[in-house]
């Protein structure tokens, strides 16, 4: 026993060995570029919604391909069980071969497939099925990379190690957004819509290539090649995962106690920061891109970090106290960013109430899950019309049946009429609401620490949750275990944020109120993971 502990003592002291380098080098490079393409198509929605959905108007097309986006998030758990069990039953290093592969394809091919105008309706349905492979190969990708790096790390170092697999996350979405940035400049708006937009999917080819290349030099995991020697491997990694209650129990633990928490602060932190700076905020695109670009810049190291101190002092306290701090701090967050990225909008919240009279049996929980569901009674357009402005607004009660009204001040404006979709911005601007924020008021320094503050919270409850997934599930698993809960949290609880956080916004009339969402998330994790998760930074991860 003491010579054991020696042993690992000398292990845990010593420096990262040429061949543990190569292993988190490759497996993190691989899944920065998954993520790239995962993420350049959210990033160039308009531009696919023109040139593939161009038989329907403008919104339409353009909810059309929000629901191909969500279409990739949802079959995520999917990609999840089928790679999961692959990775359980073969191999880590093959099974997250195919998943790159698989993903790179799907993105270069959606670089070259013809429009709308050329193969009809063959075009989005061809966008679609590319979508659901993208999103299948993403289930299967983050499990494999975590595991097979974890199991290739030393004791008392797995955090460290698996922290440069957290960070591709971020790193993918710096580089989707980094290069449309340069290639929009570089070109013009003009060539860059007409077919510039292809080229950062078409780039993907030269990315595969290369990450392929790396990852075969690779050898397997050597948790798993023991298994595979001592004939421990499983032969029914999905039964043993989910249907037998000491392990199904495990999962669901840490869907609820982890990765739903996780998932909405990173998709919170990111992903509607920017939403919110760009729908919300009205700051023009390319400004609200560049602050977020900074601020992923500035706040990436903190994965590193917080992976390497989960190492010292657990997983447990760090996720923990990034689901707290978000909880507590969301709602000034987001005001300060209101104040110093648009301050007449601000003011304006201020000084200019809105009431919205409706029958209330005409007001729906305007929850669009896929993006094409219907909300067509006046008070439902009345608060749409009021959300897309930016506008808060109260509501109070009219009789049964009537049809809803908007008072601005004392101007009021009956929903029903013809001009009700130009009357109301034509109003609000009146009433000092800013048709888009002003580039000379905004104070983007400001905006800018308040946004890297964000991905602070992103980088404390990701950075460890790799190793801790990771160890919560014995070997034969491991890769079953730990990716579907991971995928169900960041691609439901995550990938749903901002369609839930619309609905909560129309409901309620308050612009923040949708952070109400992350906010109650979060708590729900802290309070489980704080009771029923255990703290695992020393367990033995080579269990079976």
């Amino acid at each position: 026993m003491a010579m054991a502990a020696a042993a690992g003592e000398g292990v845990r002291g010593r420096g990262m060995t040429a061949e543990e380098r190569k292993v988190i080098f490759a497996s993190s490079l691989g899944t920065v570029f998954e993520w790239y393409d995962f993420y350049i198509y959210g990033t160039l929605g308009s531009f696919l919604a023109k040139y593939f959905f161009s038989n329907v108007p403008p919104n339409v097309a353009f909810i059309f391909t929000l629901l191909a986006f969500a279409a990739g998030f949802a079959v995520r758990p999917f990609g999840a069980l089928i790679f999961g069990r692959l990775g359980d039953m073969i191999g880590r290093k093959y099974t997250f071969l195919i998943t790159m592969t698989l993903m790179g394809i799907g993105t270069f091919f959606i670089g070259l497939l013809p429009g709308y105008a050329s193969w009809g309706i063959a075009a989005p349905v061809v966008l679609i099925l590319l979508r659901l492979i993208q999103g299948l190969a993403l289930g299967g990708e983050y499990g494999g990379a975590a595991t097979y790096v974890a199991e290739h790390a030393p004791p008392g170092k797995r955090g460290y190690y698996t922290s440069w697999i957290q960070t591709t996350a971020t790193l993918g979405l710096f580089l989707a957004l980094l290069l449309i940035l340069g290639v929009r400049n570089a070109m013009g708006e003009g060539s860059f819509g007409d077919w510039g937009w292809r080229i950062p999917f078409l780039l993907s080819g030269v990315l595969l290539a290369v990450s392929v290349w790396i990852r075969l030099s690779l050898s397997e995991s050597p948790v798993f090649q023991r298994m595979k020697e001592e004939g421990k491997t499983s032969k029914r990694p999905l039964s043993e995962a989910f249907a037998e209650w000491n392990n199904a129990k495990i999962a669901l633990l840490a869907l609820l106690g982890a990765t739903a928490g996780e998932a909405v602060v990173w998709y919170g932190g990111q992903f509607y920061a920017l939403f919110f700076l760009t729908q919300t905020l009205k700051v023009p695109g390319v400004t609200a891109q560049i602050m977020i670009v900074i601020a992923l810049t500035l706040g990436t190291p903190g994965f590193i970090l917080f992976g390497w101190l989960s190492d010292k002092i657990g997983r447990k306290p760090i996720i923990l106290a990034g689901f707290l701090l978000a909880a507590l701090t969301y709602f000034p967050i987001f005001k300060g960013i209101t104040h110093f990225a648009n301050p007449k909008l601000e003011a304006a919240l201020a000084s200019a109430p809105v009431t919205v009279i409706a029958d209330p049996a005409e007001c729906s929980f305007q929850f669009k899950a896929t993006g094409t569901e219907k909300y067509t009674t006046s008070c439902d357009t009345a608060k749409a019309a009021l959300v897309n402005l930016s506008v808060n607004y109260q509501s109070q009660d009219a009789p049964k049946g009537t049809p809803a009204k908007v008072k601005i001040g004392e101007q009021t404006l009956d929903v029903s009429a013809a001009d009700f979709a130009k009357a109301l911005p034509a109003a609000i601007k009146a009433h000092g609401y800013p048709a888009s924020a002003d580039p000379a008021e905004i104070n983007q320094v400001a905006t800018v620490i308040l946004l890297w503050l964000l991905v602070i919270y992103v980088t404390l409850v990701y950075a460890p949750i790799a190793a801790w997934l990771v160890e919560l599930f014995p070997s034969r698993i491991r890769y079953s275990g730990m990716s579907l809960p991971y995928h169900i949290g960041n691609g439901w609880f995550g990938g749903f944020l901002p369609a839930t956080v619309f609905a909560i916004v129309a409901y309620t009339g308050n612009i923040y109120s949708g952070l109400w969402y992350p906010v109650v998330i979060a708590l729900m994790s802290l309070v489980i993971g704080f009771l029923f998760l255990p703290e695992t930074k020393d367990v033995d991860i080579t269990s079976t």
